[in-house]
């Protein structure tokens, strides 16, 4: 999460506690004043604009980066979601999040250097345990992610959200997504409550998806047991990068990879914290055999297919660790914006030791591999 100097809608009980973001508390206000209180405090306090410096000496002027890992919220998404990000945990809102608009959001592109966006939810997705409603949710956030496409061309993609757990929704919501909205990929999150996507109650989703040759982008969130482990902290801090760890090494010893060749999986932040346990995982996996049968040309080789990008990860450990463990031309540029902005990984890219050849190749010409419209 990144830092910003607003003032406090309600003070919290100590003055250290205050980091990130802008208290969002249901019993102090109701949602209308707690927007307008919002919007009044934190006119004119967020970062400057940055000009980019060290990644237009690396790219030139014209930096044309893509964001896969860019978020949009529908205003039907945010008035369902907000309280369900705040009992998860999330006791702070960037005023990025809740003042989303599709032009803030070409603004902070514009900033940035980001030509393409692809949007996708953030956590929690769409599912609350109501299946008709969770349906709908995912419809219309789809529908709504489609009309910037229309609208903006070449500025946007999307990654389609589906209802998961709800197997059935979710088939209908790739189909109609895929075929009707003509979406870039699925979005899926790390884990559902207390499944990881290697889960076989999955199965059925992810045959549809590798028989479609899909691009999944798999973006975390806490799992059931793991959202207070440790309860002065947010897990966001640390759960998440671990989430994604668990949803890799889940899909790995479950066969999926081997078995879903087709599938173009993206996974955020660098991997988490993969990289830096991934010889444990395959010393461990190779040892176990009904696991290292699931995984007949070796971990190593899996990990080199999948894709990373690296919003808020661009720093000299997370891509050093990333790169001892995949080629560069498995990494992709991101920025989880509005959650993060976009210099902070686009400035920082060009100041990790990668050359201007990799810094191009994850910037842009990676993510044009994986989505060829984007080409034309």
């Amino acid at each position: 999460m990144i830092r910003y100097t607003i003032p406090l809608i309600e003070p919290l009980r100590t003055q250290h506690q205050y980091a990130p973001h802008v208290l969002a508390s249901r019993s102090a206000l109701s949602r209308r004043d707690f927007l307008a209180s919002l919007a009044a405090a934190t006119t004119g306090t967020l970062l400057p604009n940055s000009p980019l410096p060290a990644l237009r000496h690396s790219l030139g002027a014209s930096v044309g980066l893509i964001d896969v890992h860019h978020h949009v919220l529908p205003p039907v998404y945010l008035a369902v979601a907000r309280d369900r990000i705040i009992a998860q945990g999330q006791k702070y809102l960037p005023a990025t999040v809740l003042q989303w608009t599709p032009e803030n959001t070409l603004a902070e592109m514009d900033r940035g250097g980001v030509t393409t966006a692809i949007v996708s939810i953030s956590t929690p997705g769409v599912w609350f345990g109501d299946l008709d409603a969770d349906r709908r949710l995912a419809r219309e956030c789809n529908e709504y992610a489609a009309g910037l496409v229309r609208d903006h061309p070449g500025r946007f993609g999307f990654f389609a959200a589906v209802p998961l757990p709800d197997i059935e929704g979710s088939l209908r919501e790739i189909g109609y997504a895929l075929d009707a909205l003509h979406a870039d990929g699925i979005g899926l999150m790390t884990s559902y409550g207390d499944r990881w996507p290697g889960d076989p109650t999955f199965t059925r989703v992810f045959e549809e998806l590798n028989r479609r040759s899909t691009v999944v982008y798999v973006h975390p969130t806490g799992p059931n047991c793991c959202r207070n482990l440790i309860p002065y902290i947010p897990y966001v801090m640390t759960e998440l990068p671990h989430d994604t760890t668990r949803a890799i090494t889940s899909l790995l010893f479950a066969g999926a990879f081997a078995r879903f060749r087709n599938i173009r999986f993206i996974f955020s932040h660098a991997g988490g914290t993969l990289p830096m346990v991934a010889g444990r995982i395959a010393r461990q996996g190779r040892a176990i055999p009904e696991l290292s049968e699931k995984v007949p040309n070796g971990v190593e080789y899996e990990l080199k297919r999948l894709y990373y990008e690296i919003a808020g990860s661009a720093n000299r450990p997370a891509v050093a660790a990333l790169t001892s463990l995949v080629p560069t031309s498995q990494i992709l540029f991101g920025s989880d914006y509005p959650w993060g902005r976009i210099a902070m990984t686009a400035d920082a890219m060009a100041e990790v030791g990668l050359s201007a050849p990799d810094i191009q190749a994850i910037g842009r010409d990676n993510a044009l591999t994986l989505f060829a419209r984007l080409k034309r």
